[in-house]
């Protein structure tokens, strides 16, 4: 019960901007289901959803005065897991090819919102882990590590969106992820769109990340 008052009184600021995006995510997709009677974008409720993990086990983890490394270790990588999901939400544009010619500005609107909030859980999460990891890690060697990890997300998004791999098909189909991610890895040439999407969407992620720790920087200067 502590641990939560602690959580919604670090995170108000964050918990309102997520409360005004997730409830002008979901009136729009509930305009939408009135208007064509379809249900059809009610998965991007659910990928919302996902995207909020990381968020949460961040956010816990930040509420925390000390744990042992090997604990945060272990948390780390099931937040690593969970990760992709939070920006794979940008990728549910790929849905624009079923919609309707008069209602495309609608549904672009719509994925193009829940997209937004899933970035900045996904931009929350990440700036609140790197503030943690220098507490247990050099901070130089941080520096080093983060720019992988927006490979690792990339890549995770390629894996959830064109091979249909969900985060927790680690744990019941560990084998055939591991074989599929050593096939792209030592058949690059082979696997060229998978490299080419992991570059591209990591780049992208660590470009705005960056515009967002600066924002977020400035923000907090001028409090």
């Amino acid at each position: 019960m502590k641990t939560i008052k602690q959580f919604i009184s670090a995170e108000t600021k964050t918990l309102s901007v997520l409360i005004l995006l997730s409830s002008f995510s979901i009136l729009l997709l509930l305009f939408r289901i009135k208007l064509t009677q379809s249900h059809y974008f009610l998965f991007l409720v659910w990928n919302l959803f996902l995207a909020g993990i990381p968020y949460v086990i961040s956010s816990y983890l930040n509420t925390l005065k000390h744990i042992n490394t090997s604990s945060l270790m272990v948390i780390s990588i099931i937040w690593l897991l969970f990760l992709p999901n939070a920006p794979y939400i940008i990728t549910d544009l790929f849905h624009l090819r079923y919609s309707s010619t008069h209602l495309i500005w609608l549904d672009t609107l719509i994925i193009v919102v829940f997209a937004i909030t899933g970035l900045f859980l996904f931009f929350k999460s990440v700036l609140t882990m790197e503030r943690i990891v220098k507490t247990y890690v050099e901070k130089k060697a941080v520096t080093f590590m983060f720019p992988f990890l927006f490979i690792l997300v990339g890549f995770g998004v390629y894996l959830g969106r064109f091979l249909r791999f969900n985060s927790w098909e680690v744990i019941n189909k560990p084998w055939v992820i591991i074989t599929t991610i050593f096939k792209i890895l030592t058949q690059p040439r082979t696997h060229s769109a998978a490299w080419l999407f992991t570059i591209c969407f990591g780049l992208f992620l660590g470009v705005f990340y960056y515009v967002f720790k600066v924002l977020s920087f400035e923000n907090k200067k001028a409090s």
